[in-house]
This record gives structure tokens, C-alpha cells and sequence, in this order.
């Protein structure tokens, strides 16, 4: 009852994702279980069961003795959060100090002022930026086929990416104008020279741009190599990995592939599901493509690390935030009956932040899709370590 009313109720009622409530769930089996009666339980280190014997004074002097900052393990996390936590504290207060910085004026360094700063970011951007694809040559090259849903995902990936790009080609072309005086400084290009000024991604990039939390001059790097994952694709057929970070709509393509299974083989795609395996063998020494499914790479694991040798979930190391997953093989399979070997159910997220918009699924748009990960450990030792597939880091 104690566990339903605060679980699903009372703190519940305001978790609106699944997999904020499976964490919520999990941690509440640590406080809400018959051994913490027990006189003697330890929830963790110094933290325990109060003697209930004790006056208020004894009371008093244990609070008097706990730490003042609480230790990772009370909420089962690893010693790295205090490093994150450490780090967000600190990005903040860059980001507070760096709005702070005068900007119509030169610095009495003899600094550059705002408009000279702006107008290096846009040459630098516009000498990098690509011409858009030509959509009519890939849709002759890559026709839409019943069996092969890779070309549709292909276009749908061109139009997506094609959009982003003539939005940050005009409003480029525009803030030199206005810099020139040539045309007027509106008040969103006033926004957006604010947001380039401070190496941040402007906001009318980002409502026609896919889920990130790079700073600007990473973001422009990113996009590029983006793009140039499409071009390889467009003219030397479909890669034999996908670096499925690189998708802007990666959903589609996970659903593409399990499409390609269910019509080459006659099944009900609702019936179809993906089997995992992670591979030993390195991205650069993958040229084929398997015989069903595909291989991903590019993902990053968030609260724990790979081992390879033991192929299977383990601890972080000691400073290690973010560690490469390698190759995954999505393997599909109609009526896939569930692993019989301890796993993880993993969930994949586009951005460290895990936030997107809520769907009526319950899921959030940044939310992909989840993957069953070998380990030693029962699951609530990594819902506990927040552990979970990252797309993109934030640098």
C-alpha cells in the first residue's frame, strides 16, 4: 500500500514518463521494504535505523553526525555523480557569468565588440556549410520500394536535413546584411546574433533541428559530419554500419528495418521485435552488411561501461563519465520469446538531458528505444545508476 500510494500516487501522479517511474519505483523498494524495521538495518554507510529508544537529544546528535552532502551510494549512483554534479554547478555558472559580459562595446583590452565577434562566427559557418542535397537525384537513385524501406528513410532523412540547412543558410545570409547595415536588425536576428555571440545554437536553428546540447561551434562540427554520414550513403549505397547518432529522425529507421524483416519474410510487424548483440569487432573492420537486421554504432554509455572481454554491463571507472559502446547488431525476430540470461533493459536517449516533449505513448520524444544489455547485476542496480545509451554528448 505504502509503496502504491507514494510510488504511483503521490510522487507518481507527477511522473509522467515510464522510465522516470521505473527508477522512482526502484528507489522506493530501498526505503519501502520489512527489513528497514529491523533495529539494526543500515540503509548505507552512516546512514541507519534510528534507535527509537533514544531522546531527542540522541536524535539530534545522529542528525548533528550525519555528512553534510549526501554520499552517492544512499541513492545507489556511482562516486562519478559528485563529478557531473560538480560540472553542472560550474557550466552554470560560466553560462550566467557569460551573459553577463559586456557586448555592444570593446573591452578596455582593446577586445572585439558584438557585431565584429558575430560577423567572424557567420563567415566561419558560411565557408563551412554545404549546399543542400538534391532531392530529385536521390529519389531517382533511391526510388521507394516495398522491400526496401532504407530508401525511404534515406529521403525522409535528405528533406529533414535539407530544411535545416536553407534555414541556416537565409538567416546567415540576413545577419550579414543587417551587420552591413544593409537590411534591418529585427529583433529575432537580434536574438540570434545574441546566441552566436555566446556560442550557442540559435533558437530558430533549433526548432527545425534534431535534439542537442552542443555548444555552437561543436553543434557546426556535428551537423558537417552529419551530413557527410548522408553523402556517403547517397553516392556509395547503404553503409554497411549505421551511425545511427547521425539520424535526425532514428526512429524511422529503427521501424524501416524491422519493416525490411517483416515483408522479406511474410510476418506481422507487430509480431517482430529486435534481438541484441554487441560485437567485438571494430567499426572500421565492418564491410558487409548482416544477412538480417543491421549494425549501429555511436553510442555512448552513461553510469556504467562496457567489457568487451566479458561482453557484459560493468562498473565506471573512477573519473570516466561517458564511455564508446561499440558495434551493436539489432537482430529481428518475429515472436522473439525473452532472454533466459540476467539483462539490463537499457533505454537509448538523443541528449544527456533524457527531456523531450511527451507523446500520448507515455514516452518522451527523446526517448528512442531500449536495448537488453548483458550483466552480472539484477536491474535495480543500474536503475538506480541512472545507466543509459546516450546519441550525442553535450561537447
Amino acid at each position: 500500500v505504502l509503496k502504491h500510494t507514494a510510488g504511483e500516487v503521490n510522487y507518481g501522479g507527477h511522473v509522467t514518463d515510464n522510465w522516470d517511474r521505473r527508477c522512482l519505483l526502484t528507489l522506493l523498494e530501498d526505503f519501502y521494504c520489512p527489513a528497514v524495521l529491523g533495529a539494526d538495518h543500515v540503509y548505507s554507510g552512516v546512514y541507519r535505523q534510528v534507535d527509537s529508544n533514544l531522546d531527542i537529544k540522541g536524535y539530534l546528535a545522529y542528525i548533528r553526525g550525519l555528512p553534510i552532502n549526501d554520499t552517492p551510494d544512499i541513492f545507489g549512483l556511482h562516486d562519478n555523480v559528485n563529478i557531473r554534479s560538480a560540472q553542472n554547478e560550474t557550466f552554470a555558472l560560466l553560462e550566467a557569468l557569460v551573459c553577463l559580459q559586456p557586448q555592444a562595446s570593446a573591452t578596455s583590452a582593446g577586445g572585439k565588440t558584438l557585431d565584429e565577434t558575430v560577423e567572424e562566427v557567420v563567415v566561419s559557418i558560411v565557408e563551412k556549410l554545404p549546399q543542400p542535397f538534391f532531392l530529385q537525384e536521390v529519389t531517382e537513385k533511391y526510388p521507394v520500394l516495398y522491400d526496401q524501406s532504407m530508401h525511404a528513410v534515406l529521403i525522409h532523412e535528405v528533406i529533414g536535413y535539407n530544411k535545416l540547412l536553407g534555414v541556416i543558410s537565409r538567416s546567415l545570409s540576413d545577419m550579414m546584411k543587417a551587420l552591413k547595415d544593409s537590411d534591418v536588425m529585427s529583433s529575432n536576428m537580434e536574438l540570434m546574433a545574441l546566441s552566436l555571440f555566446n556560442n550557442t545554437v540559435p533558437d530558430m536553428w533549433k526548432s527545425k533541428a534534431y535534439p542537442s546540447m552542443k555548444p555552437l561551434a561543436s553543434w557546426v562540427l556535428d551537423l558537417l559530419q552529419r551530413i557527410r554520414f548522408l553523402q556517403g550513403w547517397i553516392s556509395k549505397g547503404i553503409p554497411p554500419v549505421f551511425w545511427i547518432s547521425g539520424f535526425f529522425f532514428p526512429q524511422s529507421f529503427l521501424t524501416g528495418t524491422l519493416q525490411d524483416y517483416a515483408r522479406r519474410f511474410g510476418q506481422a510487424i507487430e509480431t517482430v521485435e529486435f534481438d541484441f548483440e554487441v560485437l567485438v569487432k571494430p567499426v572500421s573492420e565492418i564491410t558487409e552488411m548482416p544477412t538480417t537486421g543491421c549494425y549501429i554504432y555511436g553510442l555512448f554509455l552513461e553510469g556504467a561501461r562496457w567489457n568487451n572481454m566479458a561482453g557484459r554491463l560493468t562498473e565506471s571507472k573512477p573519473m570516466e563519465l561517458h564511455t564508446e559502446m561499440p558495434v551493436i547488431w539489432l537482430i529481428p525476430k518475429a515472436n522473439r520469446k525473452p532472454p533466459t540470461c540476467i539483462v539490463y533493459l537499457c533505454p537509448i536517449y538523443r541528449t544527456l538531458s533524457r527531456a523531450g516533449t511527451l507523446f500520448p505513448t507515455g514516452l518522451s520524444s527523446n526517448y528512442v528505444t531500449a536495448l537488453e544489455l548483458p550483466t552480472d547485476h539484477c536491474q535495480r542496480h543500474w536503475i538506480k545508476r541512472g545507466v543509459a545509451l546516450i546519441c550525442a554528448l553535450d561537447h
